[in-house]
């Protein structure tokens, strides 16, 4: 468990700072294509990071081994970040406002509706253990359950970076509806149908949604907040991300143990209804800084 906290506060240190590099040093019109490689290549290395546990768990027979390896590419990527990753002059020379609240006023309205949209889908986007657990009910019993996240995951890494491409060259508010859509009808299809064929088109559907949402959202989160401000934003952005899919999570956790599998993806599609309905009434495009 200590482990497993001290992952999970990296993760959280790690979201803002990265997003907020990324966005200095890519130009405003690439972003979209910017954060879609990343996503592609985040979900990449969280399918084949999996199979290459089990080979190795398979080959050492022992668990705590395995982990050993796991440090290898931790390394790496920090002799990455110290040798090869430099801040951009800019950012370093611009100045910084103080964490006061007068400076959070600073952030734009458009940033908060990026929030607001960030917030309602969250709430519509449960933690994908339930795909797992769902998985081993409608037909892929519980050797092959896992096979729900391969899916999900293998869609989505094939089309975040052509979806972050066509977040450069269309209307993102457009593109997010698209997702938000795709997220509907993922949740649809698994909650009114029966049989695995079914069932995997949900989840293939549901990781075509993350792949058309999640780039798609730090790019428009750094379009709408100013430079000196936008380490700030993308902390904000991953605050609230987090917070929203906890409490979608107990939500249905609820819904399914009282109610049923059924009634989980009936709620969270509802959640995704509001948000679709949000964007597409109050929505106004961002002018990238």
């Amino acid at each position: 468990m200590g482990a497993r906290l001290l992952d999970r506060l990296g993760k959280g240190i790690r979201g803002a700072p990265r997003d907020a590099l990324l966005a200095d040093v890519t130009p405003p019109l690439l972003r979209g294509e910017a954060f879609g490689l990343r996503q592609s290549l985040d979900t990449v290395g969280a399918v084949l990071g999996p199979i290459a546990a089990i080979g190795l768990m398979l080959w050492l027979g022992v668990v705590r081994s395995a982990l050993w390896f796991a440090v290898i590419p931790a390394v790496l990527g920090v002799l990455v970040l110290i040798l090869y990753v430099h801040e951009p002059e800019q950012h370093l020379a611009e100045r910084k406002p103080a964490l006061t609240l007068a400076a959070w006023r600073t952030l734009p309205t458009a940033f908060w509706q990026v929030i607001a949209v960030v917030a309602m889908l969250g709430l519509a986007r449960f933690g994908e253990g339930f795909l797992i657990v769902l998985g081993s009910q409608r037909g892929l019993g519980s050797a092959l359950a896992p096979l729900a996240l391969a899916v999900m995951s293998t869609v989505y890494a094939l089309a975040a970076w052509p979806a972050g491409w066509l977040a450069d060259r269309l209307d993102r508010g457009k593109l997010l509806q698209v997702a938000m859509l795709a997220l509907i009808a993922a949740d649809a299809v698994i909650a009114f149908t029966g049989g695995r064929a079914w069932f995997l088109l949900g989840v293939a559907l549901w990781g075509l949604h993350l792949a058309f949402s999640q780039g798609l959202l730090s790019a428009m989160i750094a379009d709408a907040a100013p430079a000196t401000l936008r380490g700030t934003a993308f902390g904000v952005f991953h605050f609230v991300s987090g917070s929203a899919a906890l409490l979608a999570s107990l939500i249905a956790g609820g819904l399914w143990q009282w109610v049923g599998a059924s009634a989980c993806f009936i709620g969270g599609g509802l959640f995704a209804v509001a948000a679709w309905l949000w964007l597409l009434l109050r929505w106004q495009r961002p002018v990238p800084h």
